[in-house]
């Protein structure tokens, strides 16, 4: 029997179906679908679609990344409906629904490309728009493949410990810390709009950084973030993005493992969840087109950490995307400007 769900009219006339009603059915009953979200299956017409992609055949030292979606999924349950931090409901905007899982072949990594790629065109067929979750970062790959394919080169935001621009592991072109070289040879992304954030740790060499910069890249390290503050990141974003459709990728691992144990390369010297939460709201009023939150190796996790902060970085980019390239960027309800309850906080 299904759940009794919260329901909207969207700003178009449309009937919305959100969340499981918490007041009617606890939080840990159920089907856990993102948020506990309709599927695609239960909607006429998905807006922004949540797609799970449990492939980490691609990574290069610990596995378990195929167990993040529903890890994520789980991690979920305990968000609401109304984001405070952005002044808007997600799920009264738009359709958000889960779109399930896609996958690609464990066994070959080529032909799970190829799928990957063919399974996300045809979701995104009608309008759809995605936010996937992984699995691992070579998914980044089939998927700006697709977007390419609807959008032409797109501008891109990397979140990441790594710089996932090397050429080969073992001889092998394609793997996790590949997907951006790849996609610069094939003409897939902006040259003159694409930036890693919150990078660090030890490299192979200095031939790293010169392949990179010679790709196009720039780099805001996560020192970059701690000494220069997220206003003036976000500021910088910005301006290198402009009003270009827009991939946003983000490897969990971007943050320290502190705030994210549950990952497969993980790196001290990260952001927090509070940075790159507020990195993503700054992002309101851009173009995103699509996005993935890759790397959540639940088999690491401890008390759902990653999880959680995956979920919460998800809610996030659904948002920015629900709220769509004509907002207006704002600050948020909590804090000085806005207390909890909605009136003018004191001076």
């Amino acid at each position: 029997m299904d759940p009794e769900r919260v329901t909207h009219t969207g700003p178009d006339g449309r009937h919305l179906l959100g969340p499981v009603n918490a007041a009617k059915t606890p939080r840990w009953a159920g089907v856990g679908t993102f948020a506990r979200l309709p599927r695609t299956d239960q909607v006429e017409h998905t807006d922004i679609a949540v797609l799970g992609i449990p492939f980490d055949a691609g990574v290069s030292y610990r596995s378990g990344a195929r167990f993040g979606p529903n890890h994520v999924r789980e991690s979920s349950r305990l968000l609401r409906p109304f984001n405070p931090a952005q002044s808007a409901s997600p799920f009264a905007a738009c359709q958000v629904a889960d779109a399930g899982d896609l996958i690609g072949n464990p066994f070959d990594i080529a032909e799970a490309i190829e799928s990957i790629a063919a399974g996300a065109a045809e979701l995104m067929d009608g309008g759809t728009k995605m936010v996937s979750v992984g699995g691992d970062h070579t998914i980044a790959l089939p998927l700006l493949r697709a977007h390419h394919a609807l959008h032409g080169p797109v501008a891109l935001l990397h979140f990441d410990a790594h710089l996932d621009t090397w050429d080969t592991y073992f001889g092998a072109e394609y793997t996790h810390g590949t997907p951006f070289r790849r996609a610069h040879e094939e003409g897939l992304i902006d040259p003159e709009s694409i930036m890693h954030v919150g990078t660090r740790g030890p490299l192979y060499g200095t031939q790293d950084l010169d392949d990179d910069a010679r790709f196009g890249f720039g780099i805001v390290s996560s020192a970059d973030v701690m000494r220069r503050g997220v206003d003036a990141v976000v500021s910088l974003l910005r301006d290198k993005v402009g009003n270009r459709p827009l991939y946003v990728s983000l490897d969990i691992d971007v943050l320290d493992p502190a705030h994210a144990p549950g990952t497969g390369t993980p790196e001290a010297g990260g952001m927090t969840s509070r940075e790159v939460l507020e990195i993503l709201r700054g992002l309101r009023g851009l173009n995103i087109v699509g996005c993935d939150v890759v790397e959540v190796s639940p088999a690491y996790d401890h008390a759902q950490l990653a999880g959680i902060a995956a979920a919460h970085v998800v809610y996030e980019l659904i948002t920015v995307m629900a709220l769509g390239p004509q907002a207006e960027p704002g600050g948020p309800a909590y804090g000085i400007s806005r207390n909890l309850y909605g009136s003018a906080a004191e001076d």
